[in-house]
């Protein structure tokens, strides 16, 4: 079993494969790809272009930017709105992520920043930011598992962070952190041919003017996730599993109905 790791996407990202190394800096291309298309950092990124675009301009994105988006669009709709990409102003607001103008467009959390259309487009409808950082690694996971399969690789693990996608017949073990003391695992399970998404407050909570803020938000007003637990989703798709993380941390519902829909199961630590 080979197993390397490089940084991607604001972690550590690490394959693990029974291939040999062109199999897996395959996988690693697809991870440095969805990095370039959607970091909200990159002035060159799509992400970056969509988010100066004026209101009403239909732009022309790569097919994974697309599918993207309009996952988010999905997840957005079934939880009526605790999943919201376009919360990227708050976690400005409250330096997470740097400022790409000088004028800041205001949150509005019950409208959509835009729309996904035919032909790998997509319509910004209002001013907004977006930013995929609550799922755009996990769809990087999903496309390199998928570049292992195609390379032969029989069993494999991509790891982003903590969301991660296991490939083949093998058991693969994984330890969720206790997120009261999250140097020390809280629960120990294994994964076969899955996905696994876990997201908690307890590397990103602090102080902001007086405010316990965190870098999660509940999508229907922005409000800061800092509850003293971790939400864990276990689904076909990583890209699916990280979004929902973060439905079931805002409704703190482990029986999400949102979770079916993607053949998904969550439990809250």
């Amino acid at each position: 079993m080979r197993r390397r790791a490089q940084p991607w996407l604001g972690t550590l990202v690490e394959i693990s494969a029974d291939s040999d190394d062109g199999a897996i800096d395959a996988a690693f291309a697809e991870v440095a790809l969805v990095h370039r298309l959607m970091s909200f950092h990159d002035p060159a990124s799509e992400v970056s272009r969509l988010n100066t675009a004026a209101a009403g301009v239909l732009i022309a994105v790569h097919a994974h930017t697309w599918q993207v988006l309009r996952l988010a669009e999905e997840v957005d709709s079934a939880s009526q709105g605790m999943f919201n990409v376009a919360c990227a102003p708050q976690l400005v607001a409250w330096d997470y992520l740097p400022p790409v103008a000088d004028d800041v467009p205001q949150l509005q959390p019950a409208q959509s920043v835009y729309r996904c259309e035919a032909d790998n487009t997509v319509r910004k409808l209002r001013p907004g930011w977006i930013d995929l950082g609550g799922i755009a690694k996990g769809y990087a996971v999903d496309l390199a598992v998928q570049a292992l399969r195609r390379a032969g690789t029989a069993n494999g693990c991509v790891n982003a962070g903590g969301d991660l996608r296991t490939l083949g017949s093998q058991d693969w073990p994984v330890a969720v952190r206790d997120p009261g003391a999250p140097q020390r695992p809280s629960r120990r399970l294994w994964l076969r041919d899955e996905a696994l998404a876990t997201s908690a407050s307890y590397f990103s909570g602090r102080r902001h003017a007086g405010r316990q803020v965190s870098a999660l938000l509940d999508g229907r007003d922005g409000r800061a996730l800092e509850a003293p637990v971790s939400v864990s989703v276990r689904a076909p798709l990583c890209a699916a599993a990280d979004a929902l993380t973060k439905v079931v941390f805002a409704s703190g519902d482990p029986g999400h109905p949102a979770l079916a829909q993607w053949q998904a199961t969550a439990f809250i630590i």
